[in-house]
């Protein structure tokens, strides 16, 4: 009975309910798969932030991953100083047990330790209201990084790991589709200079917002 007041173990238990009804609404109808183009013609320059490393995922990362497309790359910002790391997990589809995998659980599980977690609005251009991503600090020896990451499905923009399952459940049911995409930047704390990576992340997240927006399913 202690174990079922806990909070985590109810919003747990909201979880494997929402999963459920995920099952039972989409895996007995036609499900609406959607068509994009390859993430491997994501723009190499936006804005000013160009490319200079294009990154494989590990087999044994694509495994456990199970996306059905992918984009791991680091860009450097117009002055040369500052860098920065996008990542983009596409899935076109949700039904067979295929999810994102929260940065919260997998990046400890690679050695990194939390520091900090929250979330910040973020302002972009061609949208009327700011856009909410999580706030991530992580650090791995005397190393620490700035992460922010959300969740982007048919113009919503969703930090909340919950949430995002409740949307998934709403547009199954309405739109007959489960594709989702993870998207995280990544920025290093040169000298542990948290607010630094923070304010190089949010200019990054700005420069290529309208790339990622125009290209993930409307």
């Amino acid at each position: 009975m202690n174990f079922l007041k806990s909070t985590q173990a109810r919003l747990l238990t909201l979880l494997l309910v929402i999963q459920v009804g995920l099952f039972y609404t989409v895996a007995l109808r036609a499900e609406r798969v959607p068509t994009i183009a390859p993430l491997s013609t994501f723009p190499y320059v936006s804005r000013g932030w160009r490319t200079v490393r294009d990154i494989p995922l590990e087999t044994e990362v694509e495994d456990v991953l199970r996306a059905d497309d992918t984009l791991n790359r680091i860009y450097v910002g117009p002055s040369g100083t500052q860098a920065a790391g996008l990542f983009i997990a596409f899935f076109k589809t949700q039904r067979s047990g295929q999810a994102p995998h929260s940065p919260k659980n997998c990046l400890p599980g690679n050695g990194w330790a939390p520091v900090e977690s929250g979330t910040i609005s973020i302002r972009v251009p061609d949208r009327a209201q700011p856009i909410l991503s999580n706030k991530y600090v992580v650090e791995l020896g005397d190393e620490k990084d700035v992460v922010l990451y959300w969740y982007q499905s048919h113009q919503r923009i969703i930090a909340s790991e919950y949430a995002a399952k409740f949307w998934l459940i709403a547009d199954a049911i309405r739109y007959h589709h489960s594709d989702t995409a993870l998207v995280r930047i990544w920025v290093r704390a040169q000298d542990g200079d948290i607010d630094r990576a923070l304010a190089t992340g949010v200019h990054f997240v700005q420069a290529v917002f309208p790339d990622i927006k125009s290209r993930l399913p409307a």
